[in-house]
Order: structure tokens, then C-alpha cells, then sequence
């Protein structure tokens, strides 16, 4: 099952003592200039239990969305602040296979 939209998938290695710091900047940017960005969906944050990890996952309609916030001088000075504490290995996915109850 293909779709046509795209997830921005972000795995953040952090120190477990950042992890909140992390969480709390994530927030801020989205709140603050990702939602406001043409082609926004969504945004899920995930936070590893042992503290290690926080994932960000975006949901764009199109590619050229998700790339075009990169550019955005906002985006930028939130994703050098991320940098600071935290490394990085984003990547953008599509959906190819959907399975589970919808609970």
C-alpha cells in the first residue's frame, strides 16, 4: 500500500541529562515555525525510555514540502541548536505497508 505523502523520520542520539532539554526544543520549533510551514501534517516526538534517543516524526503532503523547510531560516536556527546537544540521522520515508487494528 503505497501513499502519497512523506514522513520525515529523525533519530537523535542525546545524552540521557539532555533528554528533556532535547525533547523541549523539539516542541518549541514545531510549535513555533514547522506547523506554520506549507505542507505540514504532523508531528509525533518520541522519547527512548533509557534516554539515549528521541525520534521526530513528521508527516509532509509532498517531498518538495519537507525539503523546502530546511531552507527556512527558522528551521535552521533550530536545527543548529539541536546540534548542539544531540546527533542527528534524518532521513525522508514513504509509507509501503500498513498493518495493525487502528486502536
Amino acid at each position: 500500500m503505497a501513499e502519497d505523502t512523506v514522513t520525515f523520520v529523525n533519530v537523535l542520539e542525546v545524552r540521557p541529562e539532555h533528554q528533556e532539554d532535547l525533547v523541549a526544543l523539539l516542541t518549541e520549533a514545531v510549535e513555533r515555525v514547522i506547523r506554520h510551514r506549507p505542507g505540514f501534517l504532523s508531528t509525533v516526538l518520541y522519547a527512548s525510555v533509557d534516554g539515549s534517543r528521541v525520534v521526530n516524526h513528521t508527516s509532509w503532503r509532498t517531498p518538495e514540502d519537507a525539503a523546502a523547510t530546511q531552507h527556512d531560516p527558522g528551521a535552521a536556527e533550530y536545527a543548529r541548536a539541536v546540534a548542539r546537544i544531540a546527533t542527528a540521522t534524518p532521513g525522508l520515508y514513504r509509507v509501503v505497508a500498513r498493518s495493525g487494528t487502528g486502536r
